[in-house]
């Protein structure tokens, strides 16, 4: 075994994953300040706009679509239901699979929450220069991208329709 000196909080500090974990905490606590008005979480949000996206979209696509956990996005699915925002409808071709679609007052509630949606993600970057936002973004992209299959839910965004040419 190697002598290697203690770990101090600095390099903790300054560690990639702690810093990705401090920055998602901070952009939740923005997106829950700016969309308290409307009681959401940026899981829900997203997948409501995948909702609205792909009509009649089932729980396991959705769960790759916006690469969440399928077991815990029952009760975002539930809670979004719960709401009014979704309605989950039997599959015509098997009655087992239900089908989601967004109601009336999902679509009013997305038109009304984009401004706190917009804020939020403006409030998220705003500190930095408008160049050094540019290069963040895309060394981010470029990060999940080339990391995506070491995530516990990887996004495929190929189960999208719009990925694969098609109208839902």
């Amino acid at each position: 075994m190697q002598n290697r000196p203690d770990i101090t909080m600095d390099a903790v500090y300054t560690a990639p994953g702690y810093l990705f974990r401090r920055m998602q905490q901070i952009a939740v606590a923005i997106f829950i300040e700016e969309c308290r008005d409307f009681d959401l979480t940026p899981v829900q949000y997203a997948a409501l706009i995948a909702i609205r996206t792909h009509p009649g979209i089932d729980a396991t696509r959705l769960s790759a679509v916006i690469a969440f956990d399928r077991s815990t996005l029952g009760s975002v699915i539930e809670r979004l239901e719960a709401k009014g925002y979704i309605e989950r409808k039997p599959a015509p071709e098997d009655k087992r699979v239900k089908l989601l679609y967004l109601t009336k007052a999902g679509s009013s509630l997305l038109r009304d929450i984009m401004p706190a949606v917009d804020r939020a993600q403006v409030r998220m970057l705003q500190p930095l220069k408008p160049a050094d936002r540019k290069t963040l973004l895309a060394l981010l992209a470029q990060l999940v991208d080339l990391n995506n299959e070491a995530s516990r839910v990887p996004l495929r965004a190929e189960d999208a329709l719009e990925h694969l040419g098609k109208v839902g």
